[in-house]
């Protein structure tokens, strides 16, 4: 085994070799329009992975990110690429291949939202759809293309795509392209490129393919690595419960806690009040539960939380406040009462430590209202992620 592949495997040691962290979106240069369509979107701080990715992409440089999705690793090459485009040019200057037809709409629909403001022309080319349609939309003019390799690759060869104007090539989810049997095609459109293409690839795994791939292509890249400890919504069962509206929120919680057998859980509300309200109904209804948020004080929070950890209490209600402090191994459902108001807080509500490979099943509850169900999509959207409607069985996952 190769240095260099020892280095991606040590998963545990490693955190790649970009130096520079820069911690709030305001601090990475952006364009206005960028940054409005940012906060727009629900985005308030980088993730772990934006914070050391989106530089060296800005910078110029070949780009290696490690990372499960669900970590924010689509919007890092979606906000390098929105900054890098000049937007007098209506000619693809970014390309971006993914392995399926729904992750490549996906990665559209982020770049759409993210560059709403720059009137950015991102066009989806993948298999499956009318060969028609995309030299159409080809032919009028596009800043950005994402798409699957076999497609991307018929409309560079038949001269539908120009990539004379391209200056970033992004490969996502690279590990599972290859794995799909991609590698020919991929090496394809390579070709096609001019040789000092600027590459960026994302990656859950480094397999040996990977690694003669990223040999042959890039040059001198800046790797990051995202630990396997970062947050991850990987092995999390999500579903949604379609509540009619919010006064029947409580009925349904009761209906979920008489029918299943649950270790520990926690449930999200998203104002201190409404932490107070359910509990007190809980207790009402003869549930025992907990509470703890913001205005208690740091004794009676540590009792509690201790309690807990220790799984003397088994359900504990709280606020976003204390979301990010919250990890304890037995929690085996999280239930959102109330949709967090950012998708950014979803992952610190439900994500897991992923180095422990722990299971767990997040329920959200959505009422008939517009802008939650808008909520919902978002959140999907924003981690690349699918929340079904709950299962009758939904036990078995548990």
């Amino acid at each position: 085994m190769s240095t260099k592949e020892e280095t991606f495997n040590n998963e545990n040691d490693i955190e790649g070799n970009t130096e520079e962290i820069v911690d709030t979106f305001d601090a990475l240069g952006l364009n206005e329009k960028l940054l409005r369509g940012i906060y727009s979107y629900g985005f308030e701080k980088p993730s772990a992975i934006q914070q050391r990715g989106i530089k060296p992409i800005l910078n110029g440089y070949d780009t290696i990110g490690q990372a499960q999705s669900g970590t924010g690793k689509t919007a890092t090459f979606v906000i390098s690429s929105l900054q890098l485009i000049n937007y007098d040019y209506v000619a693809c200057q970014a390309l971006i291949l993914a392995p399926t037809r729904e992750l490549a709409q996906q990665i559209q629909k982020v770049v759409l939202a993210l560059g709403d403001y720059l009137k950015v022309k991102c066009h989806a080319c993948v298999g499956g759809t009318v060969v028609r349609e995309d030299i159409d939309k080809l032919k009028q003019g596009v800043h950005m293309v994402v798409g699957t390799p076999g497609r991307v690759y018929d409309m560079i060869d038949k001269r539908h795509l120009g990539v004379d104007r391209l200056k970033l090539f992004i490969l996502d989810e690279a590990d599972e392209m290859l794995s799909r049997g991609f590698k020919a095609q991929i090496y394809e459109v390579f070709k096609k490129l001019v040789p000092d293409i600027q590459v960026a690839l994302f990656s859950a795994t480094m397999p040996q393919e990977i690694l003669e791939l990223t040999t042959r292509f890039m040059r001198d890249p800046k790797t990051i690595l995202v630990k396997k400890d970062e947050l991850t919504l990987e092995g999390i069962r999500q579903f949604y419960v379609a509540v009619e509206k919010e006064e029947w929120k409580l009925d349904t919680l009761c209906d979920l806690y008489e029918t299943l057998t649950i270790t520990q859980s926690i449930i999200y509300c998203n104002t201190r009040k409404k932490v107070d309200i359910l509990t007190q109904e809980m207790h009402n209804r003869l549930f025992t539960v907990s509470c703890m948020h913001g205005d208690m004080d740091q004794k009676d929070r540590d009792l509690i939380m201790r309690e807990f950890r220790s799984g003397s209490t088994r359900v504990l209600v709280t606020t976003d406040l204390l979301a990010r402090g919250i990890d304890v191994q037995q929690v085996s459902l999280v239930i959102n009462y109330d949709l967090p108001a950012s998708p950014d807080t979803y992952i610190h509500r439900i994500g897991r430590s992923g180095r422990f490979g722990r299971k767990g099943v997040a329920i959200n509850f959505v009422t008939n209202d517009d802008k939650e169900k808008d909520k919902l999509k978002k959140i999907e959207s924003y981690y690349s992620t699918q929340i079904e409607e709950m299962p009758l069985e939904v036990a078995d996952y548990l």
